[in-house]
């Protein structure tokens, strides 16, 4: 594939789940990307895997500075930045009694304010280039929640109220900003979710239940989320802004209440 050649990308998060997964698919399609995150040796590892056109940089979406660097670096190394994904997050669990502010902030900072840090390095670079793409992944309890994941779906709800705000914001400098709802997908963070709460199961059999809530009875793969990111980021979706996308396994249509038999 050839379809971002010439093209330079940031993904925050992108060492790990469904962050590495789009970066693989964009330097696939011929880009240049920089994978930012904040755990060395698996940056390490996702740049060694991916080739010569991936870069690394290991830094705090919560930190103004390291984002700041960070776009700064794929300006120098690429010549400019042309897409933004932003990835990075943390699932927490527990209701607002429950949460510890601490917790409270690390999730909305690394969630929320990340998108914003990133956002706000980026949206001048790509302004240089006349126009490009941002991509947050938010995620289905946006629309609606699980219990006790309080902290997770504010953040959650909050990345699509600022991917609407940066769309009207930055409509004028030809940058489109979306944002990709996901249900359950197979990364890292959902293995450690099913390992906490398989109880006298196994994570395997956890996430074998939990893909059954699912309509299409199985949950994501991380290379589905990043073709509807790919999507977004191409030409063919100029048109696109200020949206979110459920990719859900139709889980979103479905109620909970259902007809006897």
């Amino acid at each position: 594939m050839s379809d971002f050649a010439g093209k330079a990308v940031v993904v925050t998060g992108g060492s790990l789940g469904m962050g590495l997964a789009c970066a693989t698919r964009f330097a696939k399609g011929g880009a240049r990307v920089l994978i930012v995150a904040n755990d060395k040796a698996s940056t390490e590892a996702a740049v060694k895997d991916l080739g010569v056109n991936v870069e690394g940089f290991v830094g705090d979406v919560r930190k103004a500075a390291d984002m700041q660097a960070a776009m700064a670096k794929a300006a120098e190394a690429f010549g400019g930045v042309d897409i933004l994904v932003c990835c990075a997050g943390i699932q927490r669990y527990g209701t607002v009694v429950e949460t510890p502010e601490e917790v409270w902030d690390d999730v909305l900072d690394i969630n929320l304010k990340g998108v914003f840090l990133a956002s706000k390095y980026a949206v001048p670079e790509i302004r240089k280039r006349g126009g490009g793409a941002i991509i947050a992944m938010s995620s289905v309890q946006s629309y609606a929640s699980q219990s006790s994941v309080a902290a997770y779906t504010a953040s959650k709800g909050g990345i699509n109220a600022l991917v609407r705000a940066m769309s009207l914001d930055h409509a004028a400098d030809n940058i489109t900003v979306n944002a990709v709802c996901p249900a359950s997908v197979d990364t890292p963070m959902l293995r450690l979710a099913a390992d906490i709460h398989k109880g006298n199961s196994t994570a395997e059999a956890t996430l074998a239940a939990w893909g059954k809530g699912h309509p299409l009875g199985r949950v994501g793969q991380p290379w589905e989320i990043a073709e509807m990111v790919a999507f977004l980021a191409s030409d063919k979706a100029r048109f696109i802004t200020g949206a979110d996308f459920k990719v859900d396994g139709g889980v979103m249509a479905k109620l909970g209440i259902v007809l006897p038999e």
